[in-house]
Parts: C-alpha cells; structure tokens; sequence
C-alpha cells in the first residue's frame, strides 16, 4: 500500500473531524457505518485512501477510543492499523475474550463479586492485545491528530489525551496503549488503569484513569474545543478556521453506539434506594442515564451550534434510539449479539437523517435531507473534494516556493 502524506488543513476550505461514542461492544455499530463511508470514498479516490487520510481530527471515547487508536495507529508501511472494514472484525474476533460469555451461574456469581468486590472483568485479555497491536506508539506518531478523553479518579477531573497536547507537553505524549485502556476501564465493568510519565524536567506524573464516558460519551464537543484550543496555539496551521467567523467551514461526523430503550415512571424511581439505582433487571439506571443525558446534551448543544450559523448540513449525528434486549449490553459477545449490532448498523444507514428538536429534546427525521447512507455518500464527496483542493494548494505553495528556473 502506498504511503500517503497527510495535509494540513491551512491548504484547505475545510476543517474535518470525525467523533465516535464510547459503548462497549456496541462498537461495531459505528464500525459498521465507518465502513460504509471508507467504501464510498475508495470508490472516489481508490482502494488504498483510508479514512485518517480525510479527517484532521478523530476523537474517541472508550470503546470509540479504541476504534479512533486502530484506525489512526501506522503500521510498518506508514500506512493506518486497521481498515474500517477490520475494525468491524476485530470486535467480531476478540469481544468474546475481551469481555467471556459465563455459564447463567457464573454470571450471576459475576454480578454479585462486581456489586461487592472488584470489577467484572480482569481486563487482562484486553490490555495484553492492545499492547501488541500498538506496541510502543505515541500520541505524536499517530496519522492524524487524534482527542480521547479520560477521567482522572485521584484528581477528580477530566483528562484529555490529544496530538495536540502531547507535541506541547511532553508529560501527555503517552504510550496509545496506555491511553487506550484508561479510556475504555468502565466502572464495575474494567479496573482503573495507572500509569506514569514524565516532564521535559523528568519528573514523573501519574494518572489514574477510569473510562472517559464519565465525562464525555459523546466526544464531539471536545474535540472542537481542542481544534478551536489549537487554532488559537498556532493560527498558522488552522488558518481555514480562523479566517470564517462561523461553522460554515467545519465538516463534523458524529457517531453513537446506541441507546437502551429502558424507562422508569416516577412512581417506581421514587422508591428506589441504592441497589434500585444500581440494578433494575439487568441494567444499571444510574449510569446509562447519566451517559444517555451526557450524550444528547452534547448532541443538542452541536446541533444549535450548527444551527444558528445555518450550517446544519456540515454536522451529521447518526444514533441508534431503540436497542432492546442484548444489543442494549456493552459486554453480551455471544456470537448472535455481534451479528445483531452489526445488522443494527447497517439497518441506520437506511434510515432518515434525525435531529434534535431544541424545544422538546427529541429527535425528529429530517426527510428532505434522506438517508443516514444518502447523507454519508455526500459527506464522501465533501471529504474526497477538501483533499482534492489541499493536493492542488500544496503544489501551488510547493511551486511558488521552489520556482523551476528559466532555460
């Protein structure tokens, strides 16, 4: 495969990103329509181009976090990890190790020691296949400019690990395996992970890392604040930004792992206590709706955004809102589950295109804008055009430069 240079975004009309939820296995919902959009542009462009070939930025949360590592990570070539369309196999490949299927007495002996003792899972699996895929990759030697968030639990704040960050403070240029398995250690579900690095001083700095959905499921939001953050840091590099004073120039893709469709009556919610909040028939109410609430303020907050500079059409938010059963799980990996959420992607490509009403908060389909598939074969044309006009600005600025000289 050949090795493709990626271009600054000054050499464009367009700054690119590209977000993608946190949720388990679930991930290959948003694999699944990754793999759709990397397809409409090899038909554009060829069989080689990848999706870090398009987007400036690609940020993670998560299981989103490990799908933005795979797809950005450089292989021996120079070239992207994973495809989209491996991506998807992956999770079809290891979720079953990642996250074992129990017999019904081991798994309800599971629940029990991660209500009382420890999480679900030792994570080992997980943490042994990330290190070997990654092996001793940084932050600054990824493809294109990546945004994963994570939650420090010693300090209580956020932590967002980005390329950005990591060529400005040596202290965030972390290992990406380290970077991974901090941002998918789901409470009750992954153990924290801890690790150190060091200044440009050499003193050490530890972070103990929990998953990133705590603070932002839906990653979006930061990673416009880091390119906005960015724009500011060196004006030269994100001039295309700088130079509108709207979003009309900012092309957002943001993908979600779905929603469960459970809901609670005030009736019943008023007499829980604890354990109520904690399990309601194989869910856990406290956390999905803190990350469900998390996810569609950040998707609505976007959506306005947008909105009020009359550039709906350059964000796009494809979620599923009805997941029922095992595909509503972030670690069911029986075979039939992985089928059924891959099934679930490609079921919202035919969708309508939906957004959120910023009275009621609820999602309508917008039907004069098609398909969530219609929208995304546009999108490839948007993103397969932008490079088309960084290529011809950088010969221009290559030429002016370096003038070939008079006979």
């Amino acid at each position: 495969m050949a090795t493709m240079e990626k271009l600054s975004p000054k050499y464009g009309d367009m700054v690119t990103i590209l977000s993608i939820d946190g949720g388990g296995v679930r991930g290959i919902i948003p694999s699944t329509i990754l793999e759709f959009l990397e397809t409409e542009l090899q038909k554009l462009d060829g069989p080689d181009v990848r999706l870090a070939d398009y987007f400036d930025v690609i940020a993670g949360t998560s299981t989103g976090g490990l799908v933005t590592a795979m797809l950005t990570a450089p292989n021996k070539e120079n070239r992207p990890l994973f495809a989209a369309k491996d991506v998807k196999q992956f999770y079809k490949d290891e979720s079953c190790s990642i996250f074992p299927t129990r017999g019904f007495i081991w798994g309800w002996l599971l629940k029990i020691y991660a209500f009382l003792r420890g999480p679900k899972y030792t994570g080992r699996y997980l943490h042994n296949r990330v290190k070997e895929l990654v092996g001793d990759i940084r932050l600054h030697d990824l493809l294109t400019n990546v945004v994963i968030p994570t939650y420090d639990s010693h300090l209580q704040q956020p932590v967002i690990f980005s390329t950005f960050q990591a060529r400005d403070d040596v202290s965030k240029d972390a290992y990406l395996s380290d970077v991974c398995i901090g941002t998918s250690a789901a409470p009750t579900y992954l153990p924290a992970h801890y690790f150190e690095t060091k200044d440009s001083f050499g003193i050490p700095r530890p972070f103990h890392l929990i998953d990133g959905g705590v603070a932002a499921n839906n990653p979006t939001l930061v990673a416009m604040n880091e390119v906005t953050k960015e724009s500011l840091n060196h004006p030269e590099e994100w001039v295309t930004l700088r130079k509108a004073k709207d979003k009309r120039n900012i092309l957002v893709l943001s993908l979600g792992t779905g929603y469960k469709t459970a809901t609670y009556k005030a009736s019943d919610v008023s007499k829980w206590g604890l354990l109520g909040w904690l399990r309601q028939k194989d869910m856990v109410p406290i956390v999905d709706t803190f990350m469900q609430s998390s996810s569609d303020m950040v998707d609505i907050h976007s959506s306005l955004l947008f909105h009020t500079f009359q550039s709906e059409q350059n964000y796009l938010r494809i979620q599923e809102n009805e997941l029922m059963g095992d595909a509503a799980s972030v670690d069911i990996s029986t075979k039939e589950n992985l089928e059924n959420l891959e099934e679930i992607g490609k079921e919202l490509l035919k969708k309508y295109v939906s957004r959120a009403d910023f009275q009621t908060g609820l999602f309508e389909e917008a039907y004069d804008e098609g398909t969530n598939g219609d929208r995304l074969i546009r999108f490839a044309k948007e993103l397969s055009n932008e490079r088309k006009v960084r290529i011809i600005a950088r010969s221009s600025a290559d030429t002016a430069q370096n003038p070939v000289p008079a006979p």
